[in-house]
Order: structure tokens, then sequence, then C-alpha cells
């Protein structure tokens, strides 16, 4: 993790981003962003997602303020209340899974409020911090319009997917994600929020020998809830640089801002090919 940190910060890239499971093998989030962070200097640090129901509002709150001091602001905190493949996930820390979307929204109104200074709810003493940094930029994961609402209160932006159940195409996904970013817009004004909300995506890629069996592998094995249609997931991957190039063009003409591209092999010279293509 640490030698694919510092390669990513080395460039083209614009930020590093590590995704959640707790019963699935990955690394716990923040705890792998700190050991990023300490490992590089320019790129920025993103949850892409970390599950915020199965946490505490304060804890999370502090931990993602320490975090973005502790790398020099380069935080960006993507949040999420997972899909039915997480399930699992909520269970195995005794959270509840059927209330996670309204424990979201208490949870990011808490989260302001500490990041504020203020008490995380009345008759609380407040949730100081080690220092007074600037919130990290949050943005709300999503692939449905109803947490848009979500998004346009509590967020600085939205962090979309390949898409539910997620073997669309690259240019499917684009056209979709961009119309929920547009229902996230008029969201948006009507909360009177001043600037414009980020808009960023996420999409898979493998490259290389055999990147085919060996990305689909990967998904497959990620997207077993799916049952059968994980096999449509992985026919869909982008293997090859010019799909992989396909994929990028697509969300870029569609206006968004960040791509993260979610390697589905676990190789260094995964950074190598996709820097090769951007650079």
């Amino acid at each position: 993790m640490l030698d694919w940190a510092r390669r990513a910060d080395g460039g083209p890239f614009s930020t590093l981003g590590v995704i959640e499971r707790v019963v699935y093998p990955a690394y716990e989030p923040m705890v792998t962003l700190a050991a990023a962070a300490g490992a590089t200097t320019r790129i920025r640090l993103m949850t892409t997602i970390v599950l915020a129901p199965l946490r505490s509002a304060a804890l999370l709150a502090k931990e993602a303020a320490s975090l973005n001091e502790l790398s020099g602001g380069r935080l960006t905190l993507g949040v999420g209340i997972g899909g039915r493949f997480a399930q699992g996930d909520f269970s195995a820390v005794g959270a509840s899974f059927h209330d996670r979307g309204r424990r979201m929204d208490d949870m990011l109104a808490c989260m302001r409020r500490i990041w504020a200074g203020e008490a995380p709810s009345d008759g609380l003493e407040p949730i100081r911090l080690p220092t007074s940094p600037n919130a990290p930029e949050v943005l709300i994961g999503c692939y449905r319009p109803a947490p848009l609402r979500r998004a346009a209160r509590w967020g600085d932006g939205f962090l979309g997917a390949p898409g539910e159940p997620a073997y669309m195409t690259a240019w499917a996904a684009a056209r979709d994600n961009r119309a929920l970013y547009d229902i996230l817009l008029e969201f948006w004004k009507h909360e009177s929020r001043s600037g414009r909300p980020r808009f960023v995506v996420g999409m898979y890629y493998g490259m290389g020998p055999n990147a085919a069996e060996r990305a689909s592998d990967y998904i497959r094995g990620f997207y077993s809830f799916l049952g059968s249609a994980a096999e449509k997931v992985a026919a869909t991957l982008p293997t090859s640089g010019g799909a992989v190039k396909d994929t990028m063009r697509a969300f870029e003409d569609v206006g968004a801002d960040e791509i993260i591209m979610w390697p589905s092999i676990a190789d260094l010279d995964q950074l190598d090919r996709l820097a090769d293509l951007v650079g």
C-alpha cells in the first residue's frame, strides 16, 4: 500500500482513494490513509467511500479532522450508507442496516457541528480538536436521486459510481451520473448553497497481460452478492488502453471534475499503465 501511495504521489494523479469493507479483505480506510499521508507530500487522500453509519459521528468527525490536519488539508471524506452488499459489514459491527439513511443524516449534521466547534448536541460539551482545522471536503456517495438531498444539505458534492446493478457501459454510466448531478444542482439551489458542488465519479479498470481474466476474477468476487449478474459486471470492465481512455473520455464529456479509476488488479504496474494514458 505504501509503495502504491508513493508511486501515485509521483504523478500525474490528483487523488489516492481507498474503499471500505469490514468483512471483505481490505484495509481500514482511515488507518490506511493516515499511513499514506505520511508516505506522500502532494496527492489528495479520499475515502471512496467510508460507510459512515458503521461509526460514531463524534469519532468519525475527530478522525477526519485529525487526518485532514496531519496531512496538510489533503483529505476528502467520501461517505455513504452502502448498498445491499454491505449488510454483512453492518452485522459484523452490530450496527442497524435498515435505518442507515436516517442515521447518516443525523451523523452529518452532528459532524458539521463538531467541525464548527459546537457541541454535538444539547447538553454535551464540544468535541475539542487538537487544532482548529478547516473541515475536510465531504462527498456523498450515491447512485440514486434520494441521497442527493443529503449531498446538497451537508456535502460539498457527490461521488458517483458505475451504477446499480453496476453492469452498464461507461457511456451509460456517464450519462446516468450526469443526470444525478443535474438533480443535485437543483437541490443545491433549493438549499441556497453558494458555488458549485463537486462532481466526482468512480470506475473500475485493469490493464496488462491477461487483464480481462485477472480483473474479472476480482470483480466476480467483490460482486458475488449479485449472483449471475456479476458476470455482466465483469464483461463490461475496461481492460485495454483504448477502453480505459473511452471510459475517462465519457466522464470528461459529461463534465466530471475528477475520475477515480479503481484498479481491479493489485499490481503496481497498473499505476504506470494508467499514468502513460493520462500523463
